[in-house]
């Protein structure tokens, strides 16, 4: 099942395998460098904050990765 904290870890694993840090995975996406900061991640009164479609489009592009593999990512603890 899809979960906000998944699809964060998701983000993260992805930087990481592509030996970056999130904020240089957002520069090279086109993104503010502090998209992915975890004080971003949630709102001021703790509700969750999802990345937009849009934002993850421009993650997979920047680092060649199909929308199949970012699932995978996804689904793994």
């Amino acid at each position: 099942m899809l979960s906000n904290d998944n699809l964060w870890r998701a983000i993260d694993r992805l930087a990481r395998d592509n030996n970056l840090s999130c904020s240089a995975m957002a520069r090279i996406s086109g993104l503010d460098p502090t998209t992915f900061n975890k004080s971003k991640r949630a709102s001021k009164y703790g509700q969750p904050r999802w990345p937009s479609i849009e934002t993850i489009a421009k993650v997979l592009n920047a680092t060649h990765t199909t929308f199949s593999q970012f699932a995978k990512y996804t689904e793994e603890k």
